[in-house]
């Protein structure tokens, strides 16, 4: 077995794998310790005198690694040759090696950065410039900052890692630096945005913002970001970027707002969050001289969501649908311009945004009282499109409060008999049942025959206690022939459907037309009639919901509250202190909403 020195003598001078020349030192220093060790010096130095690049190359990075000032001593002049190699690799590696020696044994290469502001001026490779520039800095900033002078009109020339390297100076000396370089230095970072290198346009338009508080100077930056969002493909980045022209937008109030069109440009991304984000920061830019071109490009998109389907359509739809609604409210001169646009998507089958267009209607009729009329007109006329409870309550509160005058309340209550279809409800039902049965084949529709007795089984009542119950007592199940719900109209399709909530909405618009009917109109008859004719539409309602029609019966508190309605219109004359609640508490109550709303 070799001993010592000369097992790694053997070891570097017989290996033929480039790869291993020089990473072989590290588990053999750990292995024999260093006081043999520095038999491998002139091993080492024949590898920095190689004519092979990579080899010199892998050797001036292991001495990068080697904390031993002893054993690189010796190697200092050699390592200093390297610089004028003709390969850039090893020049490159070359400065990182007395980079390193430098910085931790700083007595054996003293004139280090001297010498590195030497080998710049003649260097031509863009790396090794990077790796110089970036000692130079760290070491000695003023014969950086001296470089960066001779050199200051190329900048914009120089590849990306250098860019950003002259960025790092730029920064860490600017803090310091006087007036008139500091001038300079703003110049150099505003000439690098246009740099075709994301990275450099990220770090210059960040440094610029440090640097300077000009409102030019901030309206470049933020200008450079948007560009960033709109090139970058990554949806990661993107998020990032904007999250920088966020804190811009916060930290220089009003600067930027006329750079809303464009971050909404931002709106062609595919990516729902990114959308998200682009639409609350313009949201909190649009001012009265931008609110309209903002209004009609959100118009555009969504209307673009409703010609054609896109991934998440829906979602983006609601959000332009908050976004349009924040600025109606913001400012009431585009109120008028939009919610007829909005409430074409009352009929909307995704539900969010069609309850999110019913809360701007009902909030425009209590801001603006001179839209109500269209409003109501329009609203009318998309009654039969809606589709889910949650609109249809909406729209019925609306009618119940807003609609003010006799024609208004007649065709209201036309349309909502429409959407309720024959009344009352359970005989037409039944009718249309027995109709459906009667059409069967009589094979069909003869009844299985059953067991004469049945066996009793037991069942829990609601306060916990035991009963039986047999086949004879059990409710009979309602044939599935009965008449399709998709058939029906849409209001009594929901309440069959067991939306009992809708059902006392109904009620209340109802009795809040009556009474709002019988203080208009002088034709007694036509108030008498009206009022027989509301007040069997809720019987019909508490009745359809007791029988075995529905999905479920009718819940205690809707039956409640519609009961509560039916005497407040049978008394003769109407209670004036209910009158009171119905026609004026309920506004008021939703007004101290808004305000409150606002306020917070």
């Amino acid at each position: 077995m070799v001993v010592g020195g000369s097992l790694r003598s053997e070891v570097a001078g017989r290996s033929c794998r480039k790869d291993l020349r020089g990473e072989v030192w590290i588990p053999l220093r750990l292995t024999y310790g260093t006081d043999n060790f520095a038999a491998c010096s002139n091993a080492w130095r024949n590898d920095l005198g190689h004519p092979n690049e990579f080899i010199r190359g892998s050797m001036l990075r292991f001495l990068c690694k080697l904390r031993e000032p002893e054993l690189l001593e010796p190697l200092i002049p050699t390592v200093r040759a390297c610089l004028e190699h003709r390969h850039a690799y090893v020049r490159k590696n070359a400065v990182l090696a007395i980079y390193t020696i430098f910085k931790n044994f700083e007595y054996l290469i003293p004139d280090a950065p001297e010498l590195i502001q030497t080998y710049l001026a003649t260097e031509a490779d863009q790396n090794c410039k990077r790796n110089a520039f970036i000692m130079l800095i760290n070491t000695k900033q003023s014969l950086a900052v001296e470089y960066f002078n001779s050199v200051i009109n190329q900048v914009p020339q120089f590849d990306e890692l250098l860019q950003l390297a002259v960025i790092e100076l730029v920064r860490k000396d600017a803090k310091t630096a006087p007036p008139a370089v500091k001038g300079n230095y703003i110049k150099t970072v505003v000439n690098l945005l246009p740099a075709p290198a994301y990275s450099v346009k990220y770090e210059a338009a960040s440094t610029l913002v440090a640097l300077s508080s000009n409102v030019g100077a901030v309206k470049a930056a933020a200008q450079c970001f948007i560009e960033l969002v709109l090139k970058e493909a990554d949806n990661n980045v993107k998020l990032i970027v904007l999250d920088r022209v966020n804190e811009l937008r916060e930290k220089y109030d009003r600067v930027l707002d006329d750079l809303v069109m464009d971050i909404l440009r931002v709106l062609s991304s595919p990516d729902i969050e990114v959308r998200r984000k682009a639409l609350k920061i313009s949201m909190e830019m649009v001012s009265s001289r931008n609110v309209d071109e903002v209004v009609s490009f959100l118009k555009r998109e969504l209307l673009k969501t409703h010609e054609g389907e896109y991934e998440k359509n829906n979602e983006y739809r609601q959000l332009l649908i908050h976004a349009i609604h924040s600025c109606a409210i913001k400012f009431p001169e585009v109120a008028a311009s939009v919610v007829h646009l909005l409430m074409e998507f009352l009929g909307d089958s995704h539900n969010s945004s069609a309850v999110d267009v019913i809360a701007f209607v009902r909030e425009v009729m209590e801001k603006f009282p001179q839209l109500r009329s269209g409003i109501i007109t329009r609203l009318l006329d998309s009654f039969m499109d809606m589709k889910t409870g949650r609109v249809f309550r909406g729209a019925l509160w609306i009618i119940g409060e807003y609609t003010l005058d006799v024609p208004a309340m007649e065709q209201a209550l036309k349309k909502i008999r429409d959407a309720l279809g024959e009344i009352p409800i359970l005989a037409s039902e039944q009718r249309a049942l027995e109709e459906a049965l009667s059409d069967q084949p009589a094979e069909a529709a003869a009844p299985t025959p059953s067991p004469a007795t049945s066996a009793p089984s037991r069942r829990i009542l609601a306060d916990g206690t035991y009963a039986s119950e047999s086949a004879f007592s059990s409710k009979a199940v309602v044939s599935p022939t009965r008449t399709d719900a998709a058939t029906k109209p849409p209001l009594r399709a929901l309440i069959l459907n067991g939306d009992y909530f809708l059902g006392s909405v109904l009620a209340t618009s109802l009795t809040k037309m009556v009474l709002r009917y019988a203080e208009l109109s002088v034709d007694s008859v036509k108030t008498n009639t009206l009022k027989s004719e509301v007040m069997l539409i809720m019987t019909s309602i508490i009745r359809i919901g007791r029988s075995e029609f529905p999905t479920s019966p009718i819940d205690e508190d809707s039956h409640d509250r519609i009961a509560a309605c039916l005497r407040v219109l049978s008394a003769v004359p109407f209670d004036q202190a209910l009158k009171e609640v119905f026609l004026a508490d309920c506004r008021h109550a939703f007004s101290q909403l808004l305000q409150a709303e606002e306020v917070g």
